[in-house]
C-alpha cells in the first residue's frame, strides 16, 4: 500500500478519534476541525519522506494541537486559556490509545448534554463525531440544510458559553442522557451501514465505531435498551459483506447470498437481544433488534416470518409513531399479504410532508407498484426516488429497476 492510500485509511478510521481529542485539548469545535485538517495536510507532506509514525494518531494529535495553539496565539486569545493549553501539550506527545477512545465517548455525552435541545444534540453529534456535512446531517434528520446549519452553530455557542463539561457524566446522571446517546450512536451506525451519499454502500469505519461505542456504553450502563441497540447493530452489520457485489453495487435483502452473512456476529447479536428481552419492558431498539433477528434466523427470503415482523412494527409504532416506522410496517404487511395491501398503507402516509422527501418511501412504493403490475406508476415513483438519493450505488440500483421496467 502506498503512503497516500495509507493516510486515506488512517483518515477514514482514526480521524474522528483524533478530532474528539483535539476538541478536548483546544476547547473549540471549529478550531479542532481546522487543526485536524492541518495535521493531515502536514502528514501528506512529511510522511512520504519521513515514514509513517509508529502511532499515527498520537502524531496527528500532537501536530494538530500545536497548530491549534498557533491559531490561538495569532488570535490573541486570553493568556489563561493559552497557559491551560500549554500545560496540556506535554500530555499529547505520546497519546494513550485508551484516552483517545474515551474522548469519543466524552464527545458524545458533551453533545448530548440535557442543556441542549434534542434536535441540536443529534445534529451536533452527527456533524462533529461522524464528520458528516451539514447537508448529510439534514438528510439524516429529514430537515432543511439551512435550518440544520443554524442549529449546529447555536449548539456550539451554547456549549462554549455555558461551559458544558467535556466528560462522561457520573453514573447517577447517565439515565437522563441515555435516550439521546443511544439515538446518536444508532444514527452514526446508520450512516456507516448505508452512507447517505458517495459511491459506496457501507462506511465500515463508522459502523464499527458505533458498535464499539455501544459496547463501551453497555459496560457503563447495563440496561435493556443499551443491549438492544448493540444487538440491533450487530445483526444488521452481520449482513455487511452481502449488501454489495464485487463492484460495490447495492444488493437488496431479498437477493443477498446468506452464506456471506457473519454467523458469529449473528450469534453475538442474538445473545445481546436475549439479555435485552430479559429486562422488560422491551423498548424501541429491542423491538427493532427483534425484527432484525427475524431476518437473521430465516434461511431464505421465503422463510421470513413476515407476520411476526408486521406485529413487531405495530408494537414499535405504538412506542414511536413516526412515518418511517409506518413505512416499514406497510412493507411488512405487503410481504405478509399482498402488494396492494401495503400500498393502501403507504397511501395513508402521503400527507406527511417529511416522508415526501424521503427517498425510501418512493422506492418502497415503486417496488410494490412493480410487484402489483402497475409499471407506469412504478416508473414515476422510481424516478422520484432517484431525485432524492445522493448515494451512487442507490442511484444505479434505481436506474437498473427503471431499465427492467422498460425491458418488460
Amino acid at each position: 500500500m502506498d503512503i497516500s492510500s495509507h493516510i486515506n485509511d488512517i483518515y477514514q478510521y482514526q480521524s474522528r478519534k483524533v478530532h474528539a481529542t483535539l476538541i478536548r485539548l483546544l476547547g473549540d469545535f471549529d478550531l479542532a476541525e481546522e487543526a485536524l485538517q492541518e495535521a493531515f495536510t502536514a502528514a501528506i507532506r512529511q510522511w512520504p519522506e519521513q515514514g509513517v509514525p509508529d502511532n499515527p494518531a498520537a502524531w496527528l494529535i500532537k501536530t494538530g494541537h500545536r497548530r491549534g495553539i498557533d491559531h490561538i496565539r495569532r488570535r490573541q486569545t486570553a493568556r489563561h486559556n493559552l497557559d491551560h493549553l500549554a500545560d496540556d501539550e506535554c500530555h499529547t506527545s505520546e497519546a494513550d490509545p485508551d484516552t483517545i477512545d474515551d474522548d469519543l465517548l466524552r464527545l458524545i455525552f458533551t453533545c448530548c448534554h440535557p442543556g441542549l435541545a434534542i434536535e441540536a444534540q443529534l445534529a451536533l453529534t452527527l456533524r462533529e463525531l461522524c464528520g458528516l456535512t451539514t447537508e448529510q446531517v439534514a438528510s439524516a434528520l429529514l430537515q432543511k440544510p439551512t435550518t440544520m446549519a443554524q442549529r449546529i452553530v447555536r449548539a456550539k455557542r451554547k456549549i462554549r458559553e455555558a461551559n458544558i463539561p467535556y466528560e462522561v457524566p457520573e453514573h447517577r446522571e447517565l439515565p437522563e442522557r441515555l435516550q439521546s446517546v443511544l439515538k446518536v450512536i444508532y444514527l452514526i451506525f446508520n450512516e456507516g451501514y448505508s452512507s447517505s451519499e458517495g459511491n459506496t454502500v457501507v462506511n465500515v469505519g463508522l459502523a464499527t465505531e458505533a458498535i464499539r461505542l455501544a459496547r463501551l456504553l453497555a459496560e457503563l450502563l447495563p440496561e435493556g435498551e443499551v443491549f438492544g441497540v448493540l444487538a440491533l447493530m450487530l445483526l444488521h452489520d452481520s449482513r455487511r459483506n452481502a449488501r454489495q457485489d464485487g463492484n460495490g453495487e447495492l444488493i437488496t435483502l431479498e437477493d443477498q447470498d446468506r452464506n456471506l452473512w457473519d454467523r458469529q456476529q449473528i450469534r453475538s447479536g442474538l445473545a445481546w437481544l436475549t439479555r435485552a428481552l430479559q429486562l422488560s419492558p422491551a423498548g424501541p431498539y429491542t423491538l427493532q433488534a427483534s425484527i432484525a433477528a427475524a431476518h437473521a434466523e430465516a434461511t431464505g427470503p421465503g422463510d421470513t416470518d413476515w407476520a411476526r415482523i408486521a406485529r413487531l412494527y405495530q408494537a414499535l409504532y405504538q412506542q414511536q409513531p413516526s412515518p418511517v416506522i409506518a413505512l416499514n410496517h406497510a412493507v411488512a404487511v405487503a410481504m405478509r399479504d399482498t402488494p396492494e395491501d401495503g400500498l393502501k398503507l403507504l397511501d395513508q402516509l402521503a400527507g406527511h410532508k417529511a416522508i415526501q422527501s424521503y427517498y425510501l418511501y418512493h422506492a418502497a412504493r415503486a417496488d410494490l407498484l412493480r410487484r402489483s403490475g402497475d409499471r407506469l406508476s412504478a416508473r414515476t415513483a422510481y424516478q422520484r426516488a432517484l431525485t432524492l438519493t445522493q448515494q451512487g450505488p442507490e442511484q444505479r440500483f434505481l436506474n437498473r429497476r427503471l431499465a427492467d421496467l422498460d425491458s418488460a
